[in-house]
């Protein structure tokens, strides 16, 4: 029994936020002193680094359970399934529905919820729930709707991955530049036509030493309100640990796929940091001792910037979509998917189209 994707929906919202955004922003460090450095040379240093040029934010008057549904009906149109024939909805999100001009997070009810009350299912029986993993929550989402339709619990599965982050950045830490807000999602369902399908899976959570390398905490301007927290990384940290850890998981997921390295035609990572991908596909394929392919990894990080869960399911779509002109996903394409963030949680996937 292996389960498949029969739909996929994106939403990327309209506000596009090029980095001359911040430009008037004034920049503090962890101690609270203010930047030496010229906004414009912090954000060359940080464009360099991420590739990030520019990030999209939702309207005002949306929340992340209004980007994921936009999401899902677009993956049940694609599918053109019934939607009460779902049996579960896994929201994948990290910080709830946060609105404009707050940091408060709203989740109850729960997001798969709200999302299942505004597509108007009647069936009870269709369980919508919340998964909270950091970034790499959607693809754990359809590692567990997978798990789901093998057991034989559920036949029909929708995994959405949707995220506001700017919603809950400090303005004056210069990683707020990285975030942005956005929705993916599929259509996960039992196949018993043919071979194609999730081959394999893998997830991980480091928390002895890692746990607090993304976390929540106060504004790096000691004069802000002290009782708001925002969202906080080491980045250093994270980089070290994705490098060391990610390129292993990738390798175990593929091996336990019964495919070679020679047969995976594309790599979907999470879009987290330009050079950071980079460099863990490349230990990845020294891991073989291989070069890596040309055009095997698609980067769309320089336009949307990190979106958190719903980076891989968006450029996923953008991809079966045609909307991308460099990369195409075949009949027969093996395709590896994998993430890292926040717990420090890192999975990965084997599909085959």
């Amino acid at each position: 029994m292996i389960s498949k994707i029969t739909g996929i929906g994106n939403y990327i919202p309209p506000q596009k936020i090029t980095n001359l955004f911040f430009d008037k922003h004034i920049f503090h460090n962890e101690e609270g002193t203010v930047l030496k450095d010229d906004n414009i040379s912090v954000i060359n240093k940080l464009q360099k680094i991420t590739g990030i040029e520019e990030r999209r934010y939702a309207d005002d008057n949306q929340v992340t359970s209004d980007l994921g549904l936009i999401a899902a009906q677009a993956a049940i149109e694609d599918s053109g399934i019934d939607p009460e024939t779902l049996d579960y909805i896994i929201f994948a999100h990290n910080f709830g529905d946060v609105q404009f001009g707050t940091v408060q997070s709203d989740t109850v009810p729960s997001l798969a919820s709200r999302v299942k009350h505004s597509l108007k299912i009647k069936n009870n029986f269709c369980v919508a729930y919340d998964l909270l993993f950091g970034c790499p929550g959607w693809i754990e989402g359809v590692i567990q709707a997978n798990a789901f339709i093998k057991s034989d619990i559920a036949k029909r599965c929708l995994v959405i991955g949707a995220e506001s982050l700017s919603r809950v950045v400090d303005i004056h830490d210069r990683d707020s530049m990285i975030y942005a807000d956005g929705a993916g999602a599929v259509v996960l369902e039992i196949n018993e036509d043919d071979d194609s399908g999730i081959k394999s899976h893998l997830s991980a959570s480091h928390t002895f030493h890692e746990k607090d390398y993304l976390y929540f905490g106060k504004s790096y301007n000691k004069e802000s309100c002290h009782s708001t927290k925002y969202i906080k990384m080491d980045g250093r940290k994270i980089y070290e640990f994705a490098l060391i850890h990610v390129p292993d998981a990738m390798k175990k997921c593929l091996d336990n796929s019964g495919y070679s390295i020679n047969d995976l035609n594309k790599i979907i990572i999470h879009q987290a940091n330009e050079k950071m991908d980079e460099a863990i596909v490349n230990r990845f394929y020294q891991l073989y001792g291989h070069a890596v392919p040309p055009d095997i990894m698609p980067m769309v990080i320089n336009k949307l910037g990190n979106s958190s869960v719903a980076t891989i399911p968006s450029l996923l779509s953008m991809i079966l979509k045609g909307e991308l002109d460099t990369h195409q996903i075949k009949k027969g394409d093996v395709v590896l998917f994998a993430s890292v963030g926040a717990g420090m949680n890192i999975n990965a996937f084997v599909y085959k189209f």
